[in-house]
């Protein structure tokens, strides 16, 4: 892995941390289905007319094509949607952590349904990486945790499991930016409906909302999407995976900095002994690729 990769690395897992972040000051302030499909559409303009610019092409590959619908409704639309209606009473801390259990979930459904190897080490990672979540969801039981937001959090972890492990497709062929692009107003066309069926659109403006939503639009929506790209189609998607391990780290970090949100004791230790599984776990899949 060269220092490019680890820089890319790096720099998706920041971004993609921060989200969690950006969305809780969102919702706070905005209905979220509504916000979210609006944050999609404009950063799905913006991506598709960049890479019109770029001189990249509507012409995608047959697997792209595929792997762009399926991963803008699953990620984009599901995932994120899902988690921006749990954010309304669930903190961005909690939300980062459930969310950083995807690659333990990869990692097991590849191994139950898709044959992929797990060797000892990588069984250990996921015993590790559940121990870590039970932990933290024992102390945020007792603390009178909103059980239904953090069980619809899991529903978008799920999700965002089932395009994982179809985005291989959308990797390959060029036109990564415009297939960033397309993925946001598929996740645009699917929001928009569920709003249209679920909720009553809402917003208080507010410069913390005007903030965070550019931010959201821009950072981790554009941006953090188009970096994971490139490192998936420079190192792989099992190595570009092992930087998920220092999500929860980040997650937590910038909700505690920029939300003031506490952490306990046990949350911390938590968070160490996910990363700990999620490590153990993709080193165990480079080992079997």
């Amino acid at each position: 892995m060269d220092l490019r990769a680890i820089g890319l690395g790096l720099a998706f897992a920041l971004m993609w941390s921060s989200a969690f972040t950006s969305a809780r000051i969102i919702v706070a302030d905005a209905s979220p289905l509504f916000a979210l499909s609006l944050r999609y559409l404009l950063s799905g303009l913006i991506g598709v007319g960049l890479a019109l610019a770029f001189g990249q092409s509507w012409r995608l590959t047959a697997p792209q094509w595929r792997a762009t619908i399926i991963f803008g409704v699953l990620q984009n639309a599901i995932y994120l949607g899902f988690f921006f209606v749990a954010m309304q009473t669930v903190e961005a801390s909690l939300a980062a952590i459930i969310a950083s259990t995807m690659p333990l979930m990869v990692a097991l459904a590849a191994w139950l349904f898709l044959g992929d190897k797990l060797g000892p080490l990588g069984i250990i990672g996921l015993v590790t990486g559940i121990t870590g979540v039970a932990l933290i969801m024992g102390t945020r039981i007792s603390g009178g945790v909103d059980l239904t937001g953090v069980a619809i959090c899991f529903v978008g972890v799920l999700a965002l499991t089932i395009a994982t492990l179809t985005v291989r497709g959308a990797s390959s062929g060029g036109n990564l930016l415009m297939v960033v692009g397309l993925q946001m107003l598929v996740g645009c066309v699917a929001l928009t409906i569920a709003t249209l069926l679920f909720e009553t659109p809402r917003v208080t403006p507010s410069w913390p909302l005007a903030l965070a939503f550019i931010y959201t639009c821009l950072v981790p929506g554009l941006l953090a999407t188009w970096i994971w790209f490139l490192l998936v189609g420079r190192i792989g998607a099992t190595r570009a995976a092992t930087f998920h391990f220092l999500n929860p780290f980040f997650g937590v970090a910038i909700a505690a900095v920029l939300l003031g949100e506490t952490l306990g004791s046990r949350d911390i230790i938590g968070v160490a002994i996910i990363a700990a599984g999620i490590l153990a776990v993709q080193i165990s899949r480079q080992r079997t690729v």
